[in-house]
């Protein structure tokens, strides 16, 4: 089992004809990931070697999804372009659309987002601003590196691309059922409460992970969440305790304002819930290791 991602995901990736995508769907095929085709217009009908695995391109989403079965969309589009290409997967109904790009307008991410719920929610986005999510041994869907961790049973939900990272890193040893990168924008798509549902709901994850990070209530929401439905151990760890106020710090959605947002209301918030909180990615992993034994 795994959560969103599985071995017989069937990945498209729009925008893989760009330097950015033809890297990174070099080492998704390098992970094992099953990917069926690119999308872009422009070159539809011709094919993409890497290293000698030839990947058709399509003309648009629904043509790729018709002719391959995919049912998984990894999108390295430009900011400015993002908006249209994830209404086109939308309105494909493709179940799966990973929006990676940095950088989209928020004014874009909340139309896109309130277009999926409009159709149904058919398609679960991922992002934007994220770096995907992998489910090791399986498949990867972004750019999270495949080689830091193993197969196991921690599940992990982070805003942080990088503390994503750190904390398969740390953990590698024990391993991971999936990890999902969120995105730390003001407006995601699949949230934390979202992946705990399904960490929850997954008989292969015995212990989540959760990585957030000052700015907003998506933690305190969270913990809410924790505390009338999750059964399993939950571990976490809030990015920013030194963040002065008032100022953004990297994330677009990381800011704090007031007493609001900070990083020890979510502590509070989530240690309220019966969540144990790290103040480092090490002392989190540590009490991960303690709960789990290892």
């Amino acid at each position: 089992m795994a959560i969103f991602l599985t071995k017989d995901s069937k990945v498209i990736v729009q925008g893989m004809t760009g330097s950015t995508g033809m890297k990174h769907t070099k080492l998704m095929l390098a992970d094992g990931t099953n990917i069926v085709g690119g999308v872009n217009p422009r070159k539809a009908g011709t094919t993409v070697d890497f290293d000698g695995t030839e990947v058709p391109v399509f003309g648009s989403v629904a043509e790729a999804m018709e002719k391959t079965g995919a049912n998984v969309s990894v999108l390295f589009v430009p900011p400015a372009f993002s908006k249209a290409a994830v209404i086109e997967a939308i309105d494909a109904e493709i179940p799966l659309a990973v929006v990676i790009t940095e950088g989209i307008a928020v004014h874009d991410s909340a139309a896109f987002w309130a277009y999926a719920g409009a159709k149904g929610n058919k398609t679960r986005i991922i992002g934007p601003n994220c770096p995907g999510l992998i489910t090791p041994g399986q498949s990867n869907a972004g750019i999270i590196p495949g080689d830091i961790t193993k197969p196991g049973r921690i599940g992990l939900v982070s805003k942080s691309g990088t503390l994503t990272y750190q904390m398969m890193y740390e953990l590698r040893d024990i391993g991971f059922s999936s990890a999902v990168g969120i995105g730390g924008d003001p407006v995601i798509g699949t949230t934390h409460i979202d992946a705990l549902a399904a960490f929850e709901a997954d008989p292969d994850t015995d212990l989540i992970v959760m990585i957030g990070e000052i700015g907003g209530d998506a933690e305190e929401r969270a913990a809410d969440y924790i505390a009338k439905n999750v059964t399993k151990p939950v571990v976490g760890y809030v990015a920013g305790f030194t963040a002065p106020e008032g100022k953004t710090m990297g994330h677009a959605g990381a800011i704090v304002s007031g007493s609001s947002g900070t990083a020890a209301a979510k502590k509070e918030a989530l240690e309220a819930a019966g969540v144990k909180v790290g103040k480092t990615p090490t002392e989190t992993a540590k009490l991960a290791r303690e709960i789990l034994g290892g």
